[in-house]
């Protein structure tokens, strides 16, 4: 496979990935602020611009501004319609090796955003984000159904996984300094669609200790952290060729860095999330950025087009 076409179906799952994800979690921002009448509007939308990697701009945060940086400012990769439009491009450099079903998902999804964008202005931004929830789940239910399980199957899939696990550690770093008990563990929790397992899965009330354990982890959850690294790392292996049974050491520094970082999860007790959460964190965020680097270095970097030396008259 060309290096091109995979590194576009790369960025294909981590665009789509983050639109969804930006999309939940500013529908329960709004939620939030609209049910909160003691919540600090402004100080909240100053929070969730830093998780989101994002200066605080001049003027006041409100759900408004914040509304429209996230979701509807096309020149800003890290808002709803910034990642669609750019997944979209992905998918078109990418159409000789993706299905037709998922490039007229992400096509139809794009041409529509300002018809659903005017939507959202006139009858609230819910819309919009249901929108996008929607049409995200349709192109991930595409991608499973129509694309064969070679490599670009596999570089989506890596891309895909790559984002969420960076996605939830920013949203549990928003959370460290809530009260245990407070509201918003329920709305990190509805943000990334965990709510309903978490309450199957523990049949009590949302607590602190426990919803950073579900969501760093639930082996069983796909959403959760130890889940998405481990599917990270099986992708890798599968394209390094290497087989689990063999003697040496793995020589691939993007799967080492995965493989370890989900190791120091796998064994930790919640006492010791709880304790080393903030570094937890900062150093997941970090891995997901060195392993995108690590993979593009490998699958990805293009040499310089080799030019001619001039001959030099004897």
């Amino acid at each position: 496979m060309l290096s091109r076409i995979a590194e576009s179906l790369f960025w294909i799952g981590r665009y789509s990935e983050r639109a969804e994800h930006t999309a939940r979690i500013l529908d329960v921002h709004v939620q939030r602020v609209l049910e909160d009448p003691w919540l600090d509007e402004t100080s909240a939308g100053r929070e969730l611009l830093a998780v989101m990697g994002m200066p605080a701009p001049g003027t006041a945060a409100d759900s408004r501004q914040v509304t429209e940086l996230l979701a509807f400012d096309p020149g800003n990769p890290s808002s709803i319609t910034g990642a669609v439009g750019a997944a979209r491009e992905n998918a078109r450099g990418a159409r000789d090796v993706i299905s037709s079903e998922v490039w007229e998902c992400l096509n139809a999804t794009w041409n529509d955003l300002p018809h659903s964008e005017q939507l959202a202005r006139r009858l609230g931004p819910h819309v919009f984000f249901r929108y996008i929830r929607e049409r995200t789940a349709m192109l991930a239910g595409l991608v499973d159904a129509t694309l064969a399980r070679d490599d670009g199957w596999r570089f989506l899939i890596l891309g895909r996984s790559l984002e969420r696990v960076d996605m939830t550690a920013r949203l549990l770093s928003s959370s460290i300094s809530e009260d245990p008990a407070s509201q918003s563990w329920v709305s990190l929790l509805r943000s990334c669609g965990a709510h309903e397992a978490y309450l199957r899965t523990y049949r009590r009330a949302v607590d602190a200790a426990r919803v950073a354990e579900f969501l760093l982890l639930d082996r069983l959850f796909p959403r959760s952290v130890y889940w998405s690294l481990s599917m990270a790392e099986q992708i890798l292996a599968e394209l390094d060729g290497t087989r689990r049974e063999a003697r040496f050491t793995v020589d691939d520094m993007a799967r080492r860095i995965v493989g370890r970082a989900r190791t120091e999860l796998e064994f930790r007790s919640v006492d010791e999330l709880v304790d080393d959460m903030p570094d937890l964190l900062v150093s997941l965020q970090r891995t997901c950025s060195t392993v995108s680097e690590a993979v593009t270095h490998r699958y990805f970097a293009r040499n310089a087009p080799r030019s001619w030396a001039t001959e030099v008259p004897a």
